[in-house]
């Protein structure tokens, strides 16, 4: 999702390495704190990788600052991430917003659409927080109305985003 975010980010335009710790702590902090411990060797490896180059300008007050660019490989590669998802990227919530936020950078409005069916399926599949034995549980079987808040606002969440997809993939295939 790391990886994900920076190549995302970096397609735009180049930035420094704060103002992209900036940029993917609004987009994911709040469930995951992107710490400089885990930002910078994430982005040491794909620098590695050819994915990313770097280069050195002066600072306007202190050091000199470091402005992260995508190199060409660095473009396809997020490309390619974004055209074949990991499974997890279509499953787990965070994950899927991250490669929403950068969907558009696929060119193929047939890919695009081809991700979203994916997510779609995913939702449609009978699934609960609670279970009763392979059962899974609706709300209204609930006494519990903490539980039953939480399914009751993962449905509403779910339907608004099978809408959302079902109208957007519309949209694409026309």
């Amino acid at each position: 999702m790391l990886e994900l975010a920076i190549l995302g980010f970096l397609y735009d335009t180049p930035l420094h390495g704060y103002e992209l710790r900036k940029r993917i702590a609004a987009l994911t902090g709040h469930v995951k704190p992107v710490a400089e411990s885990t930002l910078y060797p994430a982005i040491k490896r794909l620098e590695k990788a050819d994915l990313l180059a770097r280069t050195t300008e002066p600072g306007s007050v202190a050091a000199p600052r470091h402005v992260l660019t995508l190199t060409e490989q660095g473009r396809r590669e997020l490309r390619r991430r974004l055209a074949e998802p990991d499974p997890r990227d279509i499953s787990d919530e965070n994950r899927w917003f991250t490669l929403l936020a950068f969907l558009r950078h696929l060119d193929d409005t047939a890919a695009q659409s081809a991700v979203l069916r994916r997510r779609l399926a995913f939702l449609e599949e009978p699934a609960s927080f609670f279970y009763d034995g392979d059962r899974p549980l609706r709300a209204e079987e609930l006494d519990d109305p903490f539980r039953r808040g939480i399914l009751t606002i993962a449905r509403a969440t779910s339907r608004a985003e099978l809408t959302w997809l079902r109208e957007t993939i519309a949209s694409l295939d026309d």
